[in-house]
């Protein structure tokens, strides 16, 4: 029972909420509390020797714990007096520094959220262009240079073409067509890296093109090409367990995005907010040059 419930995402909303409380009461014993009374707990001073084990990799010897003791009392002693004197207000680096902190409070809360089944499958369905498997295909082209061939690209275009119907799919295209940068051959390419070599137009005309036959000519970015489609697989969307990961991934990602603005929802709503915009620019009228007193 608990472990499903750890799993909802009600329930993260809830942690969010107490901790937004907790914040809320840590700031006021902060700012009303006793602020010329220190204590260094015995938590604070574990703190102190797992830090120096991590960097030394051994525990700190008596002297060397005094020493981290009165560092750490040194600096409480600065953090308060420059608060005090409210140094943190218009320090850019300070300000951006306690936001990151502050807003590290609803992602670490967030990060534990777990989607159920139908939380994945509900996120695949309303979010199908994140996850749509594109349209394939294998196919061959040959190149024909309009800079090289000028006028007569469309006369060479059908004649090639007329060739290459009778061969089929057993034409040679590295002995045809003009040199060109990319292979003659393409096994099981996405549509969308056909957009990204030869265009979209190019990609849109291989989409309807039939299967089996030569045709052409074919506009792309790079020129005029004669292409044979062998084999074409239709785009879909996958199933869930296709893509679980991917789902899993982005529907984290937008709860924490979520979880983090309902955060700042609830902090923004302890304060009273007016913004003072400048007074409007005075309209200055052009003198009238032509006339005369």
């Amino acid at each position: 029972m608990m472990k499903r419930l750890s799993r909802e995402p009600l329930v993260h909303f809830l942690i969010l909420g107490a901790l937004l409380l907790f914040a809320s009461n840590f700031v006021n014993k902060r700012t009303s509390g006793d602020t010329t009374k220190i204590v260094i707990t015995q938590g604070q001073i574990e703190h102190l020797e797992d830090g120096f084990a991590r960097v030394h990799q051994r525990p700190p010897d008596p002297d060397e714990l005094k020493g981290l003791m009165r560092d750490y009392l040194r600096e409480e002693v600065y953090y308060r007096e420059a608060l005090a004197l409210g140094l943190d207000r218009d320090d850019a680096p300070i300000r951006q520094r306690l936001r990151q902190k502050m807003e590290f409070i609803s992602e670490d809360v967030a990060a534990q959220a777990q989607p159920t089944e139908d939380q994945l499958r509900s996120y695949l369905a309303a979010h199908p262009e994140k996850f749509r498997i594109d349209q394939h295909f294998t196919f061959k082209q040959i190149y024909l240079d309009p800079s090289r061939r000028g006028r007569h690209l469309n006369a060479d275009g059908q004649q090639m073409l007329a060739k290459l119907n009778k061969l089929g799919a057993a034409a040679d295209v590295s002995t045809m067509g003009d040199p060109f940068l990319l292979d003659g051959n393409s096994d099981n390419v996405s549509s969308c890296d056909v957009a990204r070599d030869f265009g979209e137009k190019f990609a849109a005309a291989l989409a309807a093109l039939p299967v089996g036959t030569w045709r052409g000519p074919i506009e792309s970015g790079l020129g005029t090409h004669l292409v044979y489609v062998k084999a074409r697989r239709e785009g879909r969307l996958p199933k869930l367990d296709e893509v679980r990961e991917p789902v899993r991934r982005e529907w984290t990602n937008d709860f924490r995005l979520e979880a983090n603005e309902k955060f700042y929802e609830g902090l923004l709503k302890r304060y009273s907010v007016s913004i003072e915009l400048p007074p409007p620019v005075a309209e200055v009228k052009p003198a009238n040059l032509e006339s005369r007193p």
